[in-house]
C-alpha cells in the first residue's frame, strides 16, 4: 500500500483510499473524464487491499502519519470497518454516514458496480459488455441455472465480479459510458473532496 499510484511520493498532498483495483480504476477514469490530472494535483488513489486494511492506511496517511488530505470509498457491507477505522484514527466519534461524508469518506450502496449499473441502466451496461466483445461469455452466464430468469441488473453485477480481472476492466468501461450528469454520488463525492 503506497501513494505512488498516481503521484510521486514527495508530491502527494492527498490520498483517496479505496478497497481495490477496480475502485481505483473507476476514480481515476472519472477524474480523467472531468479533466483532472490527479498526479499533477498531488492526489494518489490507493487501493488498500480490502476494508480490513483501513486502520493501517489511516495510520500511515492520516494525522498520525503523513497527515495528508484523506478521502475514501467503500461498499455498504464494509461501512462499519471504515467507521471504526476513522474513529480509531482520531477523526471522529460515533460517526454517522453524513459525518463520514464530511470527512470525505463515501459508502456505495451494495458496491461500486451496483452504483454504476443503477446510474447507467442495465440495458446500457449490457451494450458496454457487447461493445467490449464479452457478450458471448455474458450469455453463457445468463444460461446457468442459478442465473436464468434473474434480473438483468443482477446478472450483469455477477458477470462483472467474475472472471479474473473483469471487474477492474469494466470499472473503466462503465465510467467511460456514464453521462456525467448521472455519476453515482459516492464516486462523485470522493473525487470532489480532493
Amino acid at each position: 500500500m503506497n501513494a505512488r499510484g498516481t503521484a510521486g511520493a514527495d508530491d502527494v498532498r492527498a490520498v483517496v483510499l479505496v478497497e481495490g483495483l477496480s475502485d481505483r480504476s473507476a476514480v481515476e477514469t472519472l477524474a480523467e473524464r472531468r479533466g483532472r490530472d490527479l498526479a499533477a494535483e498531488g492526489v494518489s488513489v490507493v487501493p488498500i487491499g480490502g476494508a480490513q486494511a483501513i486502520r493501517r492506511a489511516l495510520d500511515l496517511y492520516g494525522p498520525r502519519g503523513h497527515d495528508l488530505v484523506l478521502a475514501g470509498l467503500c461498499d455498504a457491507g464494509e461501512e462499519k470497518s471504515f467507521l471504526r477505522g476513522l474513529e480509531r484514527a482520531g477523526l471522529g466519534a460515533d460517526l454517522t454516514r453524513a459525518a463520514m461524508e464530511h470527512l470525505g469518506f463515501y459508502v456505495c450502496e451494495v458496491d461500486l458496480e451496483d452504483e454504476l449499473l443503477r446510474a447507467l441502466g442495465a440495458d446500457v451496461a449490457e451494450g458496454v459488455v457487447e461493445a467490449h466483445g464479452d457478450i458471448g461469455p455474458f450469455r453463457t452466464l445468463q444460461k446457468q441455472p442459478e442465473w436464468r430468469g434473474r434480473p438483468l441488473h443482477d446478472q450483469l453485477r455477477r458477470f462483472f465480479g467474475s472472471g479474473g480481472r473483469r471487474k477492474i476492466r469494466y470499472a473503466r468501461f462503465l465510467v467511460e459510458a456514464l453521462d456525467l450528469d448521472r455519476v453515482p454520488r459516492p464516486l462523485d463525492g470522493v473525487l470532489a473532496h480532493v
